[in-house]
Order: C-alpha cells, then sequence, then structure tokens
C-alpha cells in the first residue's frame, strides 16, 4: 500500500486539527513522537465519542488491542470491541485495507491520515477520515490513539453499521504519512530565529534583528 507524503494541513477537521496540533508541540521537544501520559490536549472529553485508544504489541506484523472505543464509532462497527485484536474486530473482509494504515503508524511513529468513501446502509455516500497518532514508550510505538470523524455531502445519514451494513468494500480516496512541516506556530508568536524588520520611526535606516527563543 503506498502512502503519499504531506504537511498536517492535509487534515480537514477542525477537531482533528487542534488533536495533531497538540501532537505536534509535543513532538517538536525531540523530534520524536511523545509519551501517551503527556498529550492532553484541550476540550478531549468532546471528543472522546470518536476517539478510540490502542495499544500495541511491537510483533511481525504488529498486534493492536482496542482498550476503549467511542460509541460512534462501535455503532459504525455493529459491535462494541474493548480488548479484542484490531484485527479480529474488522474481521477478513476490512482487514486489507486498514490494518496498512495501522502497521505503517507503527513503521513510522508518525501520524497518518486517510480518507474513504463507505456507503451507508441507504446507499448514500459517507467520506470516512482517519487521523493515527503514535505515541512511545522506550523509543518504541506502545499506544496509537485514533480520531474518526464522518462526513455526507447529501447531509444526514444511518451510521450504524456503516462499515459492516453493505457488501462494498471502502473506496480509498487518501492515504498520507504526516512527514512535513511537523512543528506548530502558536498564534501571536514569532517563532524561534524568525528575521523581524524593525523600521526607524525618525525616517532613519531600517535596523533587522534576529528573535532568538530561550527555552
Amino acid at each position: 500500500m503506498d502512502f503519499a507524503s504531506s504537511a498536517p494541513s492535509v487534515v480537514k477537521s477542525i477537531r482533528q486539527r487542534d488533536l495533531l496540533n497538540t501532537w505536534l508541540r509535543l513532538y517538536a521537544r525531540q523530534q520524536i513522537a511523545p509519551a501517551i501520559w503527556e498529550y492532553q490536549p484541550a476540550r478531549l472529553e468532546e471528543e472522546l465519542s470518536d476517539l478510540v485508544y490502542y495499544t500495541v504489541d511491537k510483533s511481525t506484523p504488529p498486534r493492536l488491542t482496542i482498550q476503549s472505543e467511542g460509541t460512534r464509532i462501535s455503532r459504525a462497527y455493529g459491535q462494541t470491541g474493548k480488548g479484542i485484536l484490531l484485527h479480529d474486530y474488522v474481521g477478513p473482509r476490512l482487514a486489507p485495507f486498514v490494518m496498512p494504515i495501522y502497521y505503517e503508524c507503527v513503521a513510522r511513529g508518525l501520524p497518518i491520515y486517510s480518507v474513504a468513501d463507505v456507503d451507508d446502509t441507504c446507499g448514500r455516500v459517507v467520506a470516512y477520515e482517519r487521523l493515527l497518532l503514535p505515541f512511545l514508550t522506550d523509543y518504541k510505538v506502545s499506544h496509537i490513539i485514533a480520531s474518526v470523524k464522518t462526513f455526507c455531502e447529501d447531509g444526514g445519514f444511518e451510521i450504524k453499521d456503516l462499515l459492516r451494513g453493505i457488501d462494498a468494500p471502502p473506496r480509498p480516496k487518501l492515504r498520507t504519512v504526516i512527514d512535513r512541516d511537523l512543528f506548530h506556530r502558536a498564534p501571536g508568536r514569532v517563532a524561534a530565529a524568525d528575521i523581524v524588520e524593525l523600521a526607524d520611526q525618525s525616517g532613519g535606516p531600517s535596523v533587522t534583528a534576529e528573535i532568538i527563543e530561550l527555552n
């Protein structure tokens, strides 16, 4: 399975961008994925229904176990999955479309973003947007948080059994590794080492200064 290379701007959902930006701030310190206990985004409670937490056993291939599951995700798959291996939970029909995305996240230790079209039980096309965020223990990916958003251009859709209700497989639209521009600049701040031109209000020559941020 091929993955494109993208910057964080590829993520469409504002809520998913917020989750990603929190991850990026932690990543920027040492250029590696953070530990999961460090990850405390604002308004996390509002997103829990769309989040799934996994633990990762770094076998070959990796084994991912569902540790928690959002209510909307459970409805999309038609059953709860806590304590179940992800491979077994999605089943043999969906595993070839789902598992390589998670394996790439484990292998790269970087966020993975994917979009696929699926049909609800009424035949409406629904965009299924998945953001995977990796977390390390002893420099190995030990946890993944998945954020899933669904969108239908026709408006309402039926989420119940969205991923199991019909025989048609998902139609992948985008699979990408977020490996470019891995920083998050807080609004209103001047980044370290940026060049700023200071104009002399008396009409004299301008002065350039380099801003150095000390941590």
